[in-house]
């Protein structure tokens, strides 16, 4: 496969606005949002998200890292002008750091509509993700895909880790997002389902039984975009920089080209059992890259290291042939060497709580000439 073979990439970034006093929630996206006005990156768009603290960056459909790097770095520099002019800081994490209370609903029907299936489960829900869309030309191939993914979206959330902290404890886990949403029904790693029209059927089903709003409703970690020609993947935490947010998509789009390349051969997806999906997804929320991790396929408890090697095995083909290798290494290599986003939180706590929000406001937009690590095809300038 090659650069050309129309397999797309774009992401979805979902940040907080803190007060940078209190280092707490701001629910004042409404007015970032009119201060950022349209993005400068082409197709890109800025939007609100459930609560009023939050604001979410979409790229535009990407050919290549190189591409995608440009438009992600130049939504956050707009989103994080747009929160500085209003007297805020935007910051990349999963969880908030700090005690405070959830900041509002943003206002509309549909998040009036979920506030009311979902009652006091929704109340405190401030987590943030980086999701993942990859371009598959129809719906059934993309089915075929997600199976192929689920052993791998643990992985991808353990390199992704990015929520140690729950409102100023530290939570023990490397990502607390993922735990805040198991409360949720349909989460997690998403079941195997064999075609578009069982997929179909099981949207169908939580929506008869009432557990979802609407069809796009769906807490699978990955699942057909229902506006999109996307497979879309949500295993990851808000990453700290833009760099960490190529990462996840570069491995993420090379694990559907290695579906896809499965598919052309015919070869299927393994069946892994739904349980010990689940208990890989824990695992990898509890430990990330530093403890155990479990194989779904073998079903067994692995070195987590073992676990990074095979997805690196899985998806060095394809990285190879986009010319995307050397740059994923290097980015592994600066993941290994300074941890993950949870691993540095927790650093900077040592200085105490406001440190981390401090650091975190730092490297979601560094100012201009500090950018860190700058080097290779992804840094490319436009």
């Amino acid at each position: 496969m090659t650069e050309g073979d129309g397999v797309t990439v774009g992401v979805e970034e979902e940040f907080l606005l803190l007060d940078p006093t209190t280092g707490r929630s701001a629910p004042r996206a409404a007015e970032v949002l009119a201060r950022a006005g349209t993005p400068r990156a082409p197709g890109a768009s800025f939007q609100t998200e459930l609560l009023a603290g939050q604001v979410e960056a979409a790229t535009g459909v990407c050919a290549d890292m190189g591409g995608l790097h440009r438009q992600l770095m130049d939504c956050r520099e707009q989103l994080a002008a747009a929160a500085r002019d209003e007297g805020l800081q935007l910051v990349a994490t999963g969880t908030p750091v700090l005690p405070a209370d959830a900041p509002p609903l943003t206002p509309g029907e549909r998040p009036a509509r979920i506030s009311g299936l979902y009652a006091a489960a929704i109340s405190g829900y401030e987590v943030s993700g980086c999701h993942v869309h990859v371009g598959v030309a129809d719906r059934d191939t993309a089915v075929a895909v997600l199976d192929h993914l689920r052993p791998w979206i643990p992985m991808l959330l353990a390199l992704a880790a990015n929520s140690p902290f729950d409102r100023g404890r530290d939570s023990g886990h490397v990502s607390w997002r993922m735990l805040e949403q198991a409360r949720f029904p349909c989460s997690g790693v998403p079941p195997w389902f064999g075609s578009a029209v069982a997929y179909d059927r099981a949207v169908a089903r939580l929506l008869e039984c009432g557990i979802v709003v609407d069809e796009a409703m769906t807490f699978w970690l990955a699942r057909l975009s229902p506006h999109l020609p996307t497979v879309e993947v949500r295993a990851a935490d808000a990453m700290i920089t833009a760099d960490e947010a190529v990462l996840q998509a570069a491995l993420t789009r090379a694990l559907v080209r290695a579906a896809l390349a499965d598919l052309d051969a015919g070869r299927t997806a393994p069946r892994v059992r739904d349980e010990v999906c689940a208990a890989a997804l824990w695992t990898a929320a509890r430990y990330g890259t530093a403890g155990p991790a479990v194989d779904p396929v073998e079903e067994r408890r692995v070195p987590a290291a073992a676990r990074l090697s095979a997805l690196l095995e899985r998806v060095r083909p394809v990285l190879a042939a986009t010319g995307d290798l050397a740059e994923v290494r290097g980015l592994l290599t600066r993941v290994a060497l300074h941890g993950t986003g949870a691993d540095r939180q927790r650093r900077a706590a040592a200085r105490g709580p406001h440190a981390v929000v401090e650091m975190l406001a730092r490297q979601a937009w560094p100012s201009p000439g500090r950018v860190p690590g700058a080097h290779g095809r992804f840094r490319e300038k436009a």
